[in-house]
């Protein structure tokens, strides 16, 4: 068994708002955190093209480790600040079902152990908090054993766990659900959040905080998931409200001036009559009408056909890396009765992650390659708002006991605000 973190009772410690970014590809996990403080004292990745663009947004520094996790020594002397927060979006090639789906038997999403060990073998520098990223699949993949065995490694460590997903599209118009993980040391207090333990699953509090929460927040399935794994680990659930912000039209974040790279008529037909009989009747009707029309297509496999499939509900479809023809997404725009399409470009990804600011390189692919494998950034800000900074601010500033739990009841009981 791993040997768990220390457990630290402020005897005198003192941490500065710090983290650890690992797999860090571009780094908006990074963008979404330093707005509210945080400051990275290291940051990882094995792929120079994403470290390109990488210190391209934020500089050329040592604290951009250019290495595998599992080189751990390596990994643990440049560790030299001990962060209060370790991030972790690690691949999700083998646990999507656009990938593999080898799970942790491939060797990419495995890497996750090689993050395990380096938090093993940090010990008493070990991160009071701990938060993983990945795709849906992460809670399917192997019927769930891989999500079990990656809970269970953390619980080994000393960390209390909660899970939930959030979707892009409360943030930006792109459809992009993930799972994510927080790990929060045992002897942390979580304000505004319940615990349960292996001798109290179904205390009051932390059924009512599981309940209340919002199906989008909490799927169904994650509880039991986690209350099926043996040992049991030590659940605790924060309190996040779902998301309400005013989120920009699709239309605002794809440019339709005439200098894009528009498809000439040959490639527009093509994908036209690629389209299924109710997706070309729509545009079709859209066309006669005069309608005016922004949207995106996928290429998919369909029946062994190739199908170009049309979004209507103004979201893009999620981002994903361009590898093979299905994989880029295509803009298609409807404009007094002419249709045009093209390659979605690097810019409009960037908008799409809530980075749009950022600053790209000349290679339009590796543009690609990097936000089609990261984060969105104004959902890290969301979970920085709920769950990290105020962890991080509580255990800088503790509040007596009798408090917290007023605290916590209060929050449980308020309705739930926008964001």
């Amino acid at each position: 068994m791993i040997k768990p973190i220390a457990s630290n009772k402020r005897n005198g410690e003192r941490f500065s708002k710090t983290f650890c970014e690992f797999f860090a590809g571009i780094g908006l996990v990074r963008a979404g955190l330093e707005p509210s403080g945080w400051r990275c004292v290291y940051a990882n990745d094995v792929d120079p093209k994403k470290k390109e663009l990488y210190e391209n947004r934020f500089g050329i520094d040592d604290r951009f480790h250019l290495g595998d996790v599992w080189n751990t020594s390596e990994v643990l002397d440049r560790i030299v600040e001990r962060p209060f927060l370790a991030t972790a979006s690690f691949p999700c090639v083998d646990l999507s079902p656009a990938g593999y789906r080898r799970g942790f038997e491939g060797e990419h999403s495995s890497t996750f152990f090689g993050f395990v060990e380096i938090l093993a073998r940090l010990g008493e520098r070990g991160p009071k908090l701990i938060l993983l990223e990945n795709v849906t699949g992460f809670l399917t993949s192997k019927d769930g054993a891989d999500f079990k065995a990656a809970i269970r490694s953390l619980s080994e460590l000393g960390y209390a766990i909660d899970a939930f997903t959030l979707d892009a599209k409360y943030f930006v118009p792109q459809s992009r659900p993930r799972v994510f993980v927080v790990g929060a040391a045992r002897d942390l207090e979580v304000p505004g959040a319940i615990r349960a333990n292996a001798t109290d699953w179904f205390g009051d509090g932390f059924d009512r905080a599981i309940e209340r929460a919002d199906a989008a927040i909490r799927p169904r399935r994650i509880v039991p998931l986690l209350r099926s794994i043996d040992p049991p680990p030590e659940l605790i659930a924060f309190d996040i409200p779902i998301p309400n912000a005013k989120i920009a039209p699709l239309v605002e974040l794809i440019d339709l001036d005439l200098d894009q790279k528009w498809w000439d008529e040959a490639q527009v037909q093509k994908h036209y009559l690629m389209m299924n009989d109710k997706h070309r009747a729509i545009v079709d009707r859209m066309i006669a009408a005069g309608e005016s029309f922004v949207g995106t297509i996928f290429r998919r496999k369909r029946g062994g056909s190739t199908r170009a499939e049309v979004r209507f509900d103004g979201l893009a479809g999620c981002l994903r890396t361009p590898r093979g023809g299905s994989a880029r997404q295509i803009v298609v725009a409807i404009d007094r009765g002419v249709l045009r399409m093209r390659w979605m470009s690097p810019r409009e990804y960037a908008r799409l992650q809530g980075a749009g600011d950022y600053p790209l390189v000349e290679n339009e692919v590796q543009n690609l390659f990097g936000f089609g494998d990261a984060v969105c950034t104004p959902v890290i800000r969301y979970i920085d708002r709920y769950i990290l900074t105020p962890v991080f601010d509580r255990h800088s500033n503790p509040i007596e006991p009798r408090l917290a739990a007023a605290d916590s009841n209060r929050r449980m009981k308020d309705p739930v605000i926008s964001a």
